[in-house]
């Protein structure tokens, strides 16, 4: 990242304030110059300058010490300096169904702080879900305004991805919802493996008769969720009844009208693994209007570990995303591809934790 243009504007403008006193031109505290800085970390100009402009050539010490005192003394940079330098916006896009929801707040908090650390700041843009919104979006995206975009849950096909790769717009992909192309940079968490630990917490409990609620048909994360508490089951020697199926939208909602359609089977489960905590929530309430009690009566498990999962009574046993974690991973991904840097792992899953609570316990006889 490129600091010296602001070094260069700063003093070919007088905003060097000669009295030392940490003001500039026009009197604001807080904005030091680079001299103010060398003075206060007991170094040169010259290695101010290298420390800012990111030069391997300093220590790892020296470099903690300069920006440290950076920090302190409230040094900014001249974002304009740098966009007519470098050719950076320093914006970074980024697409995302909605804020309120908190799975995607979670991650977009993790991906600003991220990006605040690398000095560059977000541009939000939310879709509600519609294609033709998201592919407005990111066409204004594409024209100029920013250096790069984080795409969560995207509905962009993989031709629409590869023509954004073939135009060198750097992009990373995050929770996708359908399968992308190789070579498509992409982040997730491992959702076959949370979903195969949900399933083997629940029959090591002594659950045989578990039910699964999934998300929206086709979807990457209900796919790979789904198999996971398969392949549990059959690694238990548990044969899958089609009818413990039912399919949610990951709301609330749709969890309570698919746990009801399940508890008013002949042979209701003893066990429900909602595929996300939101569904799960409906689940409880499904289950409380048949005077059932959890986990005395059913055991039910989630998955994201989002803040209601501990708020709800009784608390949920659910599988811990690390959603903040995604965000980061991502930008770490995209500043490599801004520097035009090598990317080792174009795929990559975060590992899930299974955490257990309150909802979960062994089947009555």
């Amino acid at each position: 990242m490129q600091y010296a243009p602001f070094v260069r504007n700063r003093f070919q403008n007088g905003e060097n304030d000669r009295s030392g006193n940490g003001r500039g031109r026009h009197g604001e505290p807080g904005r030091a110059t680079i001299r103010e800085i060398a003075n206060a970390a007991g170094v040169s100009i010259a290695t101010v300058s290298r420390v800012l402009n990111d030069r391997p050539d300093v220590s790892p010490a020296t470099r903690e010490v300069v920006l440290r005192v950076a920090r302190e003394q409230g040094f900014s940079m001249n974002r304009n300096a740098r966009a007519l330098s470098g050719g950076r916006t320093g914006l970074i896009g980024v697409t995302l169904p909605m804020v309120h929801v908190e799975y995607f707040s979670r991650i977009l908090w993790g991906a600003s702080e991220a990006l605040y650390e690398h000095d560059m700041r977000t541009v939000l843009c939310p879709t509600m879900h519609e294609r033709d919104r998201e592919v407005t979006l990111l066409e204004q995206l594409l024209q100029g305004t920013t250096d790069g975009a984080l795409l969560l849950l995207t509905k962009e096909s993989n031709d629409a991805l590869r023509a954004l790769e073939r135009k060198g717009y750097p992009f990373v992909v995050l929770d996708p919802r359908h399968p992308v192309g190789e070579g498509t940079p992409v982040v997730s968490a491992a959702h076959w493996a949370g979903a195969k630990a949900a399933t083997e917490h629940l029959l090591a409990l002594g659950h045989r008769r578990i039910a699964a609620i999934t998300g929206p048909h086709g979807w990457v994360a209900s796919v790979h969720r789904l198999d996971g508490f398969q392949t549990a089951l059959a690694g238990a020697g548990v044969l899958a009844d089609p009818r413990l199926i039912a399919k949610g939208n990951f709301t609330s909602e749709s969890g309570h009208a698919a746990a009801t359609a399940l508890l008013d089977l002949d042979e209701p489960p003893t066990a429900i693994f909602a595929f996300n905590d939101e569904m799960a929530v409906g689940t409880i309430r499904a289950a409380a209007e048949r005077g059932l009690r959890v986990p005395e009566d059913l055991s039910i498990v989630g998955f994201d570990d989002v803040e209601k999962a501990e708020l709800v009574t009784p608390a949920l046993t659910t599988v811990r995303q690390p959603l903040a974690e995604m965000g980061r991973l991502a930008v770490s991904l995209l500043t490599r591809l801004l520097e035009r840097q090598p990317i080792e792992a174009m795929r990559v899953e975060l590992a899930t934790k299974l955490i257990v609570r309150d909802s979960t316990d062994r089947p009555r006889d």
